[in-house]
């Protein structure tokens, strides 16, 4: 049995270090956090790498709390 080595990333918008797991993405940290279609266009305005997932819940609240004009 082969096992696949995941990539060891720094989030773009941190730079914190987690595990990559895009060959493997339901078991990716980032797929913990459930993103709308413009949740995930409001983040990819910002930033075009990886995220870890507390940023991507921080971004989340930033976008839902009312500070972001649509």
């Amino acid at each position: 049995m082969q096992q696949h080595k995941h990539e060891i990333i720094c989030c773009e918008r941190c730079r914190s270090s987690f595990e990559c797991k895009a060959n493997a993405v339901t078991k990716c940290q980032c797929s913990q956090v459930q993103l709308t279609l413009n949740e995930t266009q409001y983040i990819s305005e910002m930033f075009d790498g990886c995220l870890c997932a507390g940023c991507l819940r921080e971004l989340q609240r930033e976008y839902n709390s009312g500070l972001v004009k649509v």
